[in-house]
C-alpha cells in the first residue's frame, strides 16, 4: 500500500507525505547503494515514486481510498503507465518467501509489516466497445447482453486431469512453464523475452490422453455464458454494471469513457482473473452537439420570422419534448444569422443531481428563393418599412460593372498565371540566388 511504502499513516497530510517521500527516495536511490543491490533499489525507488504520485494527488488519492490499487492497474491506467504496478514491485522486493538477501528477510523499517505472500499474476483484460447514442445518455438506459468467458473446470478443479491421475513434466519447457524467445522490436533489433509454453500452457506438466479430464479435455477451463446488465445513468458519459458486481471503477480517457468490471474476464488457473473493460463510443448526433453538460443545436427561421418575430416549436429535444421559443415583435430584437439563444437548464442532466446544463440555439436565417416577390408594387412598401441604407460612397470616378450572382469562392485564386498563391519580389529572389552563387 502507498502509505506503507512511505511509512506513514493512511490519513497523513500532504506535508507528511512529502517529507516521508524525500526520506524514502533518498534511502532507496539506486546511486546510493552498491552495484550488486541496484536492481532491488530501482524496484524500491519506483515503488516510492508511485506511492508519492498517488498520495500527493487529491483525485488519485480518492481513487485509491475508494477502490484500492485496482484503480491503477490494467490498460485504463491513470497516466502513470500500465507497466508500473506497485503491488507487483512490493511482491518482488519483499514477498518472495523469506525475503531478499541483504534486507533482513522482510520489509525494512518505514515500509510496513513483514514479508507477505506474492499475489497471483493477473490475467489478460477483455477489451470491448459499446456504442451509445446521445438520447440514451440523456434519458438513461439499461441493456442486457450475454457474455461468453472461460471459467475454471468444476470437474477437475482446474488441474486438467482425472482424479488421482498424475501428470508428467513437460519436455518442451522442462517443467518451467515458460521458455525464452526472441522478439523483433525494430529493424535489426531483437530482444529476449520469456513466453508461455504452448505445450503445457504454462503449467509445467501435462497429462496423458487417457488421464485428461473428460469435461475440459485437459484444458483446465470450459466456456460459460453469462448475462450482464449494463446501466447508463442519465446525463453520464460512462456506464456501470449492475451484475454481477455493483461497484465498478469508472475512468476517463481521451478516446472514450471506460467501464471496468473487475475480475470478470476469462479465468485462468493460478491467476487472478482479468477485467472486462468497456470503452464507450458516443455516436455523433444529427441535430445536437454535446460539450460537457451543455448542448448546442441549429434552428432555422425564415427572414419574416427574423424580422417580425415568431412563437413556435423550433426543435424536438432528446426525450421527445418540443422546445417552444417565443420571440415577439416589437419587444424582441431582430434575429441575425449566427446569433445564439441560450436556454438555461435544457442541456444534459448532471449526474447525481436534478440540475441540467444549458442549451445553445444557433440561428440560421432562411432567405427567400429567387423570384419570390411577384408583386412589384410591394417593393416600394418594403423599402419604406425596412431600414434605410447607409450614405452612398463617394468617388471621383465610378464604373458600373456586371456580375455573376451564381459564383462561389471555389474559383478564387484561379487567375494566378504563375500558379502560386503569394506575391514574390523578383529582386529579392534574384539577389538571394546571386548571393548563393558567390558562396
Amino acid at each position: 500500500m502507498p502509505s506503507e511504502v512511505l511509512g506513514i499513516q493512511r490519513g497523513a497530510s500532504k506535508a507528511e507525505v512529502k517529507k516521508a517521500y524525500h526520506k524514502a527516495a533518498l534511502s532507496s536511490h539506486p546511486d546510493k547503494v552498491p552495484e550488486d543491490e541496484r536492481t532491488t533499489a530501482e524496484i524500491r525507488f519506483k515503488a516510492v515514486g508511485q506511492a508519492y504520485d498517488i498520495l500527493n494527488d487529491d483525485d488519485k488519492r480518492h481513487l485509491y481510498d475508494t477502490h484500492g490499487m485496482s484503480a491503477f492497474e490494467g490498460p485504463q491506467g491513470s497516466g502513470m503507465g500500465a507497466s508500473v504496478d506497485l503491488e507487483e514491485m512490493l511482491s518482488q522486493m519483499f514477498g518472495m518467501g523469506g525475503g531478499m538477501e541483504g534486507m533482513g528477510g522482510g520489509i525494512p523499517p518505514g515500509f510496513g509489516g513483514g514479508p507477505r505472500p506474492r499475489k497471483p499474476r493477473k490475467g489478460t483484460n477483455d477489451e470491448q466497445t459499446y456504442n451509445v447514442s446521445l438520447e440514451e445518455q440523456y434519458k438513461g438506459k439499461t441493456a442486457k447482453f450475454s457474455s461468453r468467458k472461460n471459467i475454471i473446470c468444476s470437474h477437475c478443479k482446474g488441474t486438467g486431469g482425472k482424479e488421482k491421475a498424475k501428470s508428467k513434466q513437460c519436455a518442451s519447457c522442462q517443467g518451467r512453464g515458460s521458455k525464452q524467445g526472441l522478439r523483433s522490436v525494430g529493424p535489426s533489433v531483437v530482444v529476449q523475452e520469456t513466453v508461455l509454453c504452448s505445450v503445457c500452457t504454462g503449467t509445467g506438466s501435462i497429462f496423458k490422453d487417457k488421464d485428461r479430464c473428460k469435461k475440459c479435455k485437459g484444458n483446465r477451463v470450459v466456456e460459460a455464458r453469462k448475462v450482464l446488465e449494463l446501466y447508463i445513468p442519465r446525463g453520464s458519459r460512462w456506464a456501470t454494471f449492475l451484475y454481477p458486481k455493483m461497484m465498478n471503477l469508472l475512468t476517463l480517457s481521451r478516446d472514450g469513457d471506460k467501464i471496468v468490471l473487475e475480475g470478470e474476464a476469462d479465468q485462468v488457473p493460478d491467476q487472478e482473473p482479468g477485467d472486462i473493460v468497456f470503452t464507450l463510443n458516443e455516436a455523433q448526433h444529427d441535430i445536437f452537439h454535446r460539450e460537457g453538460a451543455d448542448l448546442s443545436a441549429e434552428i432555422e427561421v425564415t427572414l419574416a420570422e427574423a424580422l417580425c418575430g415568431f412563437s413556435r416549436v423550433v426543435l424536438k429535444h432528446l426525450d421527445g419534448r418540443g422546445i417552444h421559443v417565443k420571440h415577439p415583435q416589437p419587444i424582441a430584437h431582430v434575429l441575425k444569422p449566427g446569433q445564439v439563444l441560450k436556454v438555461a437548464s435544457e442541456g444534459m442532466p448532471l449526474k447525481k443531481s436534478d440540475a441540467k446544463g444549458d442549451l445553445y440555439l444557433v440561428v440560421k436565417v432562411l432567405f427567400p428563393e429567387q423570384d419570390w416577390l411577384d408583386q412589384h408594387q410591394a417593393i416600394p412598401k418594403l423599402l419604406e418599412i425596412l431600414p434605410k441604407p447607409a450614405e452612398p460612397i463617394k468617388a471621383d470616378i465610378i464604373d458600373e460593372v456586371e456580375y455573376d450572382e451564381t459564383a462561389s469562392l471555389d474559383d478564387f485564386g484561379g487567375n494566378d498565371q504563375d500558379g502560386g498563391g503569394a506575391w514574390e519580389d523578383e529582386d529579392v529572389e534574384n539577389g538571394a540566388e546571386a548571393q548563393c552563387a558567390q558562396q
